[in-house]
């Protein structure tokens, strides 16, 4: 007689509400905390808090399979976040930032008419497989 095997994983889960909590943001006074932040994503989304474009974005990517790192900035220090976001990821300075920013791979991809662009040309899947925000 022969039996079956079964296996079972279980991995713990995180709630939809806790993968959509902006991360923290902790001005040093440089700016440096954002560079890290870029820098240290594979994807990150930057918007103002409350933004429906930033909704979109992020909704775009999580469909994707993508988990960016979210940052919202408050009226507060979105002065100085910009200061330090047309700083990083420019090339040449010629492009200037707009929120909602994406940075795919630490460098400043676009805004949300960009990374829309990218997807329907079916361009954005294998740029963020690249970086490795993605594995399928």
């Amino acid at each position: 007689m022969q039996g079956t095997i079964s296996c079972s994983r279980h991995y713990p889960m995180i709630p939809a509400a806790e993968s959509l909590r902006p991360l923290p943001l902790r001005m040093q006074g440089n700016g440096e905390s954002v560079r890290t932040l870029v820098e240290e994503n594979a994807a990150m989304v930057i918007g103002r808090k409350g933004c429906c474009m930033c909704l979109v974005v992020k909704r775009l990517l999580f469909g994707l399979g993508v988990n960016p790192a979210v940052l919202e900035i408050d009226e507060k220090k979105e002065v100085e976040v910009m200061s330090e976001l047309e700083k990083i990821g420019v090339e040449g300075g010629r492009e200037t930032v707009m929120l909602p920013a994406v940075y795919i791979g630490g460098r400043l991809f676009g805004g949300l008419d960009r990374v829309m662009a990218t997807h329907i040309s079916g361009e954005l899947v294998p740029i963020l497989k690249e970086v490795g925000a993605l594995w399928l």
